[in-house]
């Protein structure tokens, strides 16, 4: 009876110790199965820019939609951070009512495809810099999926250094051009007065053979969002100087936009000089300066983010 006993206990004790063994096996086997595998890509570039790295994916999780859409609503803090890096001092209503007229002419929603394992997606942001003068980064900056231009800065002439191909232009009222009609016209508005020029360029005139000035395609408009910049200058910045600079905030929206970044024609040239690469500097006094802006800051956020390999940064020949 006694000997029945031990063997039922130790059967049962055996038995025991299987079970758990085959559950923590099973609940292996299922978690290497279904759970998220460590070496799957997020896309099917070399390199990802937030693949494995929970600085920049916690970064870019806290930053807000980088363009505005008519669900885009920015509060009144976002709205007085703006408001106070322009001289109009209008109210948070007459901005409300001018972003809902915007949204009668313009796209209801930005097409900007996420990471997936089945594509690359390059960007080139192309800065203004002199140091792209002998570069030869014409076909190099051509080779991307979306070339960011800044401003008016020209590709006539210049094809061998800072090739031709644009498909996406940030500009302002001060620095708008005339685009092609394959090309994105991108609105960094600083101020209500740019978004109501925006309006008045677009609206059709009641003489049809009126010149409206700009040439764009209005259905490729996108218009950066105020509560990105305030986003840029808090979280980027660490809230030196008075605002972001164009080029500077059209590297972060680029982080957005693609899965691998370069970046061309920021910086100084190789004497040190600030200029552009299209103009001629015969004096010092000619150098460009940084203004609002905190260059030297700016500078060392993209220096970090080349070290972290997250953009590709060229400086020139």
């Amino acid at each position: 009876m006694k000997r029945t006993i031990c063997f039922f206990v130790t059967l049962t004790w055996i038995t025991a110790i299987a079970v758990f063994h085959s559950s923590s096996w099973i609940s292996s086997v299922y978690q290497e199965s279904f759970a998220p595998q460590e070496n799957q890509s997020l896309c099917a570039c070399h390199k990802c820019l937030t693949e494995y790295d929970p600085w920049l994916s916690g970064m870019m999780k806290a930053s807000p939609e980088p363009f505005l859409t008519p669900k885009t609503n920015i509060s009144e803090d976002d709205f007085k951070w703006w408001r106070r890096i322009q001289t109009d001092r209008r109210s948070f209503s007459v901005y409300n009512q001018t972003v809902n007229k915007l949204f009668q002419i313009f796209p209801l929603s930005i097409d900007m495809p996420g990471s997936s394992p089945d594509r690359c997606r390059t960007c080139a942001v192309v800065g203004n810099s002199g140091n792209l003068n002998g570069s030869h980064y014409g076909p190099l900056i051509d080779f991307h999926d979306i070339v960011i231009r800044i401003n008016q800065g020209p590709t006539k002439g210049y094809e061998r250094d800072v090739g031709n191909k644009t498909t996406h232009r940030v500009m302002f009222p001060v620095s708008a051009t005339n685009l092609d009609n394959s090309t994105h016209f991108v609105l960094f508005a600083f101020k209500i007065r740019d978004l109501e020029w925006l309006i008045k360029t677009f609206t059709p005139k009641k003489n049809s053979n009126a010149d409206s000035g700009l040439k764009a395609n209005k259905d490729l408009v996108m218009i950066l969002n105020p509560a990105f910049m305030k986003y840029v200058h808090l979280n980027w910045l660490g809230k030196k100087g008075q605002y972001p600079s164009t080029g500077f905030l059209t590297v972060i929206f680029s982080l957005y936009m693609c899965d691998e970044v370069s970046v061309f024609g920021f910086g100084a040239d190789k004497h040190g000089i600030w200029n552009h690469y299209f103009e001629k500097v015969k004096h010092l006094s000619q150098r460009k300066k940084t203004g609002n802006h905190p260059g030297s800051v700016e500078a060392e956020v993209l220096q970090d983010l080349y070290k972290h390999q997250k953009i590709s940064l060229y400086r020139g020949w």
